[in-house]
């Protein structure tokens, strides 16, 4: 049984609303709302949820890319939130993050090489006489070419550009990667190759991931462990299996729908929720799902929420649940 790598407690993210001549505070929007999380090490995490429902705000937030309002981020048992200066630097070299869009994340002034080099001196990863060997090393472990150390982010494609920023994440030697979306921005066939690299790399260097994506074909591929999110709270989670062959939620009942079959015979009936995603500035009471859900009851506007255990490793937020 592998042990927990990163528990997440209560996390919460909300950001200001300001308004007038002076700038006050008048609301706030819950990004992130109560999500708690443990990913065991070795291990990888989907975070599934349409768009704007927090994922990519949490999974900032769990590497201090963004300072949570309030919660507990515990990292091989010790909780990051209360670091500063060299311990904070310490824990941010185990913690990286590939953004979703391969290109903006990359500085077009500097060659990958120079990028790559970079880092390695300021981390010490290696002695300087070993940095250029230890380059070539990097970028062959996500299947670039050594001739490409001299050029620009701006000279290769989407899916090169994608593995240049899983080579930035690696050459630190991190223990836990956040994948934002990590392959939304290209073409299908690359979407395999990517995916494929990023299962191989978890092998070869134990590496444990929060895959953060909004499609859930995709989030099967590689993940152990999916965990559904809808307007800031965690709305069921479990193994990967469970959660894709028997889904509890509705809204993971109607994700699931949405994925488009190849197959004929496999086609059904599907759920459409009515209306749109309510604004996280203004959520509904209750279950935040309850003005979409087609099983919602009366009590569903003003039930508390909560994950309630289903088994040992299966937990779904609903009142039908309860």
């Amino acid at each position: 049984m592998s042990e927990t790598l990163l528990r997440i407690k209560g996390l919460k993210k909300h950001f200001p609303i300001k308004s007038g001549f002076f700038g006050g505070t008048v609301g706030a929007v819950a990004a992130v709302d109560d999500v708690s999380l443990s990913i065991s090490t070795g291990r990888a995490m989907g975070l599934v949820g349409e768009s704007g429902c927090g994922k990519t705000t949490t999974g900032r937030a769990v590497i201090r890319l963004l300072e949570p309002t309030a919660g507990e981020v515990y990292f091989k048992g010790e909780n990051i939130l209360e670091l500063k200066g060299k311990d904070l630097k310490r824990i941010r070299r185990q913690m990286q993050i590939v953004f979703q869009d391969p290109y903006s994340s990359l500085n077009p002034r500097i060659t990958v090489g120079a990028m790559i080099t970079e880092i390695l001196r300021f981390h010490n990863i290696v002695p300087p006489e070993e940095i250029a060997e230890k380059v070539i090393s990097i970028m062959e472990s996500v299947g670039l070419s050594p001739d490409y150390v001299s050029r620009y982010p701006h000279e290769f494609s989407g899916g090169q550009r994608q593995r240049i920023g899983i080579a930035r994440a690696l050459s630190v030697e991190p223990e836990f990667i956040v994948l934002d979306e990590p392959v939304s921005a290209l073409d299908v066939s690359i979407q395999a190759q990517i995916i494929n690299l990023l299962v191989d790399l978890q092998k070869k260097y134990n590496l444990t991931y929060l895959f953060i994506a909004h499609d859930l074909s995709v989030v099967e591929h590689i993940s152990d462990d999916i965990a559904v999110m809808y307007l800031g709270r965690i709305v069921e989670s479990g193994p990967a299996k469970d959660i894709i062959m028997n889904p509890q939620h509705p809204y993971t009942k109607a994700l699931l729908e949405a994925v488009p079959q190849t197959d004929p015979d496999l086609r059904q009936d599907k759920t459409i929720l009515s209306g749109d995603v309510p604004s996280p500035a203004n959520p509904p009471s209750g279950c935040h799902f309850h003005p979409r859900c087609p099983s919602a009851t009366a009590s569903c506007s003003s039930w508390n929420y909560k994950l309630i255990n289903q088994s040992k490793n299966r937990q779904v937020a609903c009142l039908l649940y309860e």
